[in-house]
């Protein structure tokens, strides 16, 4: 039976911690798109690599030294297997692809594995790694992704609709579409492309000679001319020049990209976060009992202010408890149940600064000492020394504060430890240099579980924030990087206002959570998904 469907393309997808075929927030954000699709029952399939190595497991040492090992992934723990495989040329021969399938709510996405037996050593291992091996893997990985993507869709009956490419890994897709018949102007009318980071690591460029290599007669005579580049193909470029949509992550995030991708519309479609798999079973519970409704209708969220004051501490005490002993059976640190517990985790790039709150540790002290605690996690990229450093810098700060202020480093940050943290802190920190994070979907979890952001006015929060209502904004939005600027913004807001509201007693602090949640009702999964709706919409529309 043919199924008309929305094709969403993405090179990693983060449903679950032991799936772990994700690297950071656009995985995770590619998961979420996709379950919340499911929730409104939109005619979407999604496709991805199944990498059997993933991105790989973290280990540090007492100092802080990152390492990483690469455990096989069993699909059949994960996937059902499909029992089709799909085949393309690619360097003189034949690259074979077997498919998986997840399936949520009867929405499926679909894996594409190059472990199969008729395929050269080279072949087999395209797929042990998310973003790795080199321009050589990359490209061809991306092949897969983009030209298999489409033909495994089309192998298991999909008829394609539209087009939805998360970033430039997916752009060959468009490729193959116009190989398989569909003029320029019927792409443009079908595909939407969404850019994320203004980051220019996140943007893979490939010399053309490779290009053309891998492709063939898929590459088009005026390749060169749609990128503007006659040394390298910028894979961002290529999808925008073919795309009639591109949307970005977030208001301030659209502005941003409007300035890489000159004369070219950007919509801004603000993230949202998958609110069932986001809210932790304490605050699940809560919401059960006073927000009747909110799980087929997160927008219910928006009417926290009808939580009782009793009911809150109490699910959040529970939230509070299962971060700590988290903690305690991680590392062996004791946090204290009083104690206002700072969290942040994410990717560790290095625009992240996540040593930021250590760059003045006697004012830290001045400020912190038996009234602070912190909890961090996040991996850095196993070639990225400077992320590696930030994890470093971490260790030697708590090091030197371990007499008064704990801090914590939880290892091999998943999608289960995200949920713990996002959940069990008391404020959620985020001080990237602005403008370079481009949602920032941690903050949202962290809202819609009643935790208050204390963040740099990057992202999603200069459209979420109220200043001393719903959280805090650091700094006045300046966009020059400043580390100590920004260091000293950071320790005035710890000391002058978030401290201050948490000496203020319970009674204000449960207002600062209410408003938290009812901000993340804007926040949703269920809103981005309305949002993209309207562009898939017009794909049916089109001629």
């Amino acid at each position: 039976m043919v199924r008309m469907s929305v094709a969403y393309l993405s090179a990693e997808v983060g449903f679950e911690s032991g799936l772990h075929t994700y690297s950071g927030g656009l995985g995770v954000l590619a998961g979420d798109h996709i379950k919340s699709a499911a929730d409104a029952e939109i005619d979407l399939v999604g496709c991805t690599l199944l990498y059997r190595e993933g991105y790989g497991r973290q280990h540090l040492d007492e100092v802080g030294n990152q390492t990483e090992t690469f455990g096989e992934i069993n699909p059949q723990e994960y996937l059902t297997d499909t029992g089709m495989v799909i085949s393309l040329p690619l360097d003189g021969t034949i690259l074979y692809s077997k498919i998986w399938m997840y399936s949520i709510k009867g929405l499926p996405t679909y894996f594409l594995d190059t472990r199969h037996p008729d395929n050269s050593p080279e072949h087999a291992s395209l797929g042990n790694r998310l973003y790795g091996g080199d321009d050589s893997t990359r490209i061809r990985q991306e092949y897969l992704l983009g030209v298999g993507g489409i033909r495994a869709l089309q192998a298991l009956g999909h008829e394609i609709t539209g087009l939805h490419l998360n970033e430039g890994h997916c752009t060959f897709a468009m490729l193959e579409m116009l190989h398989q018949g569909w003029s320029r102007e019927r792409l443009r009318q079908r595909c939407l492309f969404t850019t994320h980071t203004p980051v220019p690591a996140g943007h893979d460029r490939f010399n053309w000679s490779d290009v053309e290599e891998v492709l063939g007669e898929l590459m088009p005579n005026d390749a060169q001319d749609l990128v503007d580049d006659e040394q390298s193909c910028s894979m961002s470029h290529l999808a925008v020049a073919l795309a009639g949509q591109v949307n970005a992550v977030s208001n301030l995030n659209a502005y941003v990209a409007s300035g890489m991708f000159d004369g070219t519309h950007i919509h801004p479609i603000t993230n949202g976060v998958h609110h069932e798999t986001w809210t932790s079973p304490a605050m699940s519970h809560l919401f059960d009992e006073y927000l009747k409704g909110w799980r087929s209708d997160p927008t219910v969220l928006a009417y926290a202010g009808r939580i009782p004051d009793t009911a809150l501490m109490d699910a959040r005490r529970d939230a509070r408890s299962v971060l700590r002993d988290l903690v305690r059976i991680s590392t062996g640190v004791e946090f204290y149940e009083d104690r206002l517990t700072i969290g942040f985790a994410r990717r560790f790039a290095t625009y992240k600064r996540a040593n930021l709150v250590f760059s003045d540790l006697d004012r830290l002290r001045e400020i912190g000492a038996g009234n602070i605690q912190f909890v961090f996690a996040g991996k850095a990229h196993p070639r990225d020394e400077g992320g590696k450093q930030l994890i470093r810098d971490i260790f030697e700060g708590a090091s030197q504060l371990v007499d008064e202020i704990p801090v914590a480093f939880l290892e091999d940050y998943s999608m289960d430890t995200g949920l713990a943290m996002t959940s069990g802190v008391d404020i959620w920190l985020n001080n990237p240099i602005r403008p370079m994070e481009a949602s920032g979907t941690s903050g949202m979890k962290a809202a819609m579980n009643g935790v208050p952001n204390c963040s740099i006015l990057d992202g999603w929060w200069p459209e979420a924030c109220e200043h001393g209502v719903n959280g805090w904004g650091i700094g006045e939005g300046e966009d020059e990087r400043d580390d100590v600027r920004d260091a000293t913004a950071v320790y005035d807001t710890l000391e002058q206002e978030v401290l201050a509201a948490w000496n203020d007693g319970p009674e204000h602090w449960n207002d600062l959570m209410r408003a938290s949640i009812a901000t993340s009702a804007r926040f949703t999964g269920a809103r981005m998904i309305s949002e993209y709706l309207r562009f898939y919409a017009s794909f049916d529309q089109s001629s």
